[in-house]
């Protein structure tokens, strides 16, 4: 090959890559854990450190597995969001409290409501690790038999639930 094509299709093909990148949604993070089994783990209660969650214990349910945390901005955007969604009932949301201190949680979860049906508490973002989580708010959803169909970066909206999550909802 020429030396001399080689400088401009080299710039073709990144300008061609950068492009395709002007026309994706940032929220929008593949994840590998995408129709695989949800993450084995065992995390302290946000409430009762003695107790325990394990994603064993929601088999036969759909569910959301909601990262959260009582420094997290758009946390509280979405906080609104969740409260509706729960008093639904329609699925029960796990909430991940990720990298916080457990007093600031749980006076987060007093003065504005707990949509979450289990909250548990991952101090250093142990667990987190283990779902690929890098931030938060990170909203996954769980079938019934234990698989992850979903995940959503970002605050959860009521545009994201219907489209991201509410086709895996129970009939």
């Amino acid at each position: 090959m020429n030396k001399k094509l080689l400088f401009p299709l080299a710039f073709v093909a990144l300008a061609a890559v950068l492009f395709y990148g002007l026309f994706r949604d940032p929220r929008e993070v593949p994840s590998p854990l995408i129709g695989k089994p949800a993450p084995a783990m065992i995390v302290p209660m946000l409430r009762d450190a003695s107790a325990t969650f394990t994603p064993e214990q929601m088999k036969g349910k759909v569910w959301l597995l909601n990262v959260w945390a009582s420094w997290c901005p758009p946390c509280k955007e979405e906080h609104p969001v969740l409260l509706q969604l729960s008093k639904k009932n329609i699925v029960p949301i796990v909430g991940l409290n990720y990298k916080d201190k457990r007093d600031a949680s749980l006076e987060v979860l007093k003065s504005t409501g707990d949509p979450y049906a289990i909250s548990i508490f991952d101090e250093k973002g142990q667990a987190a690790l283990d779902w690929g989580v890098y931030g938060a708010p990170e909203t996954f959803l769980i079938d019934a038999q234990g698989v992850v169909r979903a995940k959503f970066v970002g605050p959860v909206t009521q545009d994201v639930i219907a489209t991201k999550f509410a086709p895996f909802f129970p009939k």
